[in-house]
């Protein structure tokens, strides 16, 4: 094999490691900023390919994070920007633990986009208010939020 074949394969081979573990990295830096009581999130491992063996991590057909269900998982903390790099997610229910802060922009881009169809951070302390919308056709993604936000 050419010295050329082989640098291609080892570059390839990077590649595609690093695009499939950009969303274990960016989940595996929410963990780190969240406290996490009930070792919840103990199996979010980053040393793993991708979070698609994670427990309340469902990913496509092809190994990409869609749905995240941490509903009344007692975690404390905040959102972090890096869950807008979680480019197919449908679905994030965050209901019923002990949020903070504000949603973050990115993750704002995914309901506009029409990406995020379904965000449930309803009994937490997050400030700010989010609209569904309705972008390139798609349904209308439902929100739900505290009325006191």
């Amino acid at each position: 094999m050419s010295k050329i074949a082989v640098f291609l394969a080892l570059a390839l081979t990077t590649l595609t490691y690093v695009e499939c573990n950009s969303e274990g990295d960016a989940l595996n830096a929410w963990k780190h900023s969240l406290s996490d009581p009930n070792g919840v999130l103990q199996s979010w491992d980053p040393t793993l390919v991708n979070p698609c063996t994670w427990f309340h991590v469902t990913c496509n057909s092809e190994n990409s994070v869609v749905r995240v269900d941490l509903g009344n998982a007692n975690l404390s903390g905040t959102l972090v920007p890096q869950l807008g790099l979680l480019a197919n997610l449908q679905y994030l229910r965050l209901n019923k633990n002990k949020l903070s802060g504000s949603i973050p922009d990115g993750v704002l881009q995914l309901i506009q986009s029409g990406s995020l169809q379904i965000l449930d951070v309803s009994y937490n302390n997050l400030a700010g208010r989010t609209r569904p919308t309705k972008a390139k056709g798609r349904v209308i993604a439902t929100v739900v939020q505290d009325p006191k936000a």
